[in-house]
């Protein structure tokens, strides 16, 4: 059984056991409700709803509320000098559908939800790092660090190539006036 449902504006095909993402939704985290918007129910019998199915719901569990990714906004007008840069980071609420059901009839899922408090486990990679900074600053960590023998792998040394010394050029100005006074001088004999 499947169900075409509609949450923040936008229709979503969902199966018992899926795990979708929506606008964000208040609820909290880990709790349990009905999305009453279902437009269809397919399956063995496909129900169409004018525009919704009486009668039809879909269980959800809340498994996550966070952040996506951040999207670059850049506009420009060329040859006018305008150009404007800007980030944007869109909320989601993510969504296990636990079960469908329509006039009696349920399609449950298989597998349970696993809910991520995304606060939380940021929380606990800061608090990971920071013991390993005050680790790493004790005393006894220092020592231990100095003390241990260091493999230095030797590189071969490469032969160094002799310099070629470069011929210093003569300026022009010094042979005219040598060419000149030579010629003066072979007049004058």
């Amino acid at each position: 059984m499947y169900a075409i449902i509609r949450s923040g504006g936008k229709q979503y095909k969902v199966q018992p056991g899926d795990v979708i993402r929506v606008e964000k939704l208040e609820q909290a985290l880990g709790s349990e409700f009905d999305l009453t918007e279902v437009l269809m129910v397919g399956g063995e019998t496909t129900s169409l709803g004018t525009p919704m199915v009486k009668n039809a719901k879909v269980t959800v569990v809340v498994t996550k509320q966070a952040r996506d990714r951040k999207v670059i906004i850049f506009k420009k007008k060329r040859r006018q000098g305008y150009r404007r840069f800007k980030t944007h980071r869109q909320h989601f609420t993510e969504l296990f559908v636990k079960a469908i059901s329509l006039d009696g009839k349920t399609d449950k899922a298989s597998a349970a939800p696993q809910v991520v408090d995304v606060d939380q486990v940021r929380q606990d990679k800061i608090a990971a790092r920071t013991v390993a900074k005050q680790e790493a600053r004790k005393p006894e960590a220092r020592k231990a660090a100095t003390s241990a023998p260091k493999k230095v792998a030797k590189k071969a040394a490469a032969p160094k190539k002799a310099a070629a010394k470069k011929s210093a050029k003569k300026k022009a100005g010094a042979k005219k006036s040598a060419t000149k006074t030579a010629k003066k001088t072979s007049k004058k004999a």
